[in-house]
């Protein structure tokens, strides 16, 4: 009978590993385990004793070559979730002493950088505590009786229900928000995740935030992905620099896209602040040009340069410090270009 060698996967299923092959818990018998091989597309088997300490036979015969790097690449799997679940060392300091042996050619075999970092902050979630908490009971479910509390300190709350988790996973473009006057004193802005379902944009996250810095847009997304391995495809927000930052470091792989409508909104306060309010209400041909400038996100990006220089010669001197913040903040000064 052949000795085993027991590994355990990342979602704590029974694994056993053989002549560099990777075999996956099936069923467990009476007097047996049985085990599959990890690659879904074959259909070799291994018998195990219940204790899953030496093999019974021999697997049967594999449809595909052994693959060497899955042993080592699961081995550290392993050796980040314990090391993150019994230490306070900093999420990247855990992944790289726990890679630092690990084979080269075995990289190819782990999970991205962001997945690993992911594994961390999830081995470590424990549940909020409810002894301190700054909400009634009557808050913390929903009228169907659901959970609605996902995270809660004194600094944040976060409210979704395992609905609403499972829907952000199906949706690949999410829309962000702020809202601040909606907000008891004890936080700054209500900060809310939005998706569009059957042509309706819905809300499914909720969080109370006390401001508006990277730190505490990072926590909440942080909270967020420790549900689940949320990746999508794009997210929309506002033109606020630390959302925007933000955004690009947590999810590196999706698209950032600038609301339409919030740079309408700055637009026309730069109108307001140079003192065109009444220029724009009684001027038929500055307001035209204006709201051509609100069509520049339509325009290819080849072309956006060429269609600025046709269109700043249409303004008057009047409007010369609108026309400068426009090509500095949304096009790029030409010495930078």
């Amino acid at each position: 009978m052949s000795r085993i060698e027991k590994l355990m996967s990342q979602k704590s299923r029974s694994m056993v590993a053989h002549r560099r092959f990777i075999h996956t818990l099936e069923q467990t018998l009476e007097d047996k385990c049985t085990f599959r091989c990890k690659n879904q597309n074959c259909k070799a088997r291994c018998h195990t004793n219940l204790s899953m300490d030496f093999f019974m036979s021999d697997p049967t015969a594999h449809s595909h070559a052994p693959n060497p790097e899955q042993t080592p690449a699961i081995e550290a799997m392993i050796k980040i979730k314990m090391k993150a679940a019994s230490s306070d060392e900093a999420t990247s300091s855990i992944i790289q002493s726990s890679l630092r042996i690990l084979p080269l050619t075995a990289v190819s075999s782990l999970p991205s950088p962001a997945s690993l970092a992911r594994t961390v902050r999830r081995q470590r979630l424990t549940p909020c505590s409810t002894s301190n908490s700054l909400l009634p009971d009557l808050l913390r479910k929903t009228d169907r009786g659901e959970d609605f509390v996902l995270y809660e300190d004194n600094q944040m709350i976060i409210f979704a229900t395992t609905r609403n988790l499972s829907l952000l996973k199906q949706c690949k473009h999410w829309f962000v928000d702020s809202t601040f006057k909606v907000c008891q004193e004890d936080f700054y802005q209500l900060f809310t995740v939005h998706v569009l379902l059957q042509s309706v944009v819905i809300p499914l996250i909720y969080g109370l935030l006390i401001g508006k810095s990277s730190d505490d847009y990072k926590k909440f997304f942080e909270k967020v992905l420790e549900r689940d391995d949320f990746e999508p495809e794009s997210i929309l927000s506002d033109f606020e620099s630390c959302t925007i930052k933000t955004i690009k470091d947590i999810f590196p792989n999706s698209v950032h896209r600038g609301c339409l409508f919030h740079f309408g909104q700055t637009v026309w306060r730069h109108v307001q602040d140079n003192g065109l309010t009444r220029k724009y209400k009684d001027h038929d041909t500055f307001r035209l040009n204006v709201r051509k400038r609100l069509a520049f996100p339509f325009v290819p990006a080849a072309e956006v340069i060429e269609a600025f220089d046709l269109l700043a010669d249409d303004f008057d001197d009047e409007a010369e410090n609108l026309v400068e913040y426009f090509e500095k903040t949304w096009i790029g000064e030409k010495k930078i270009r």
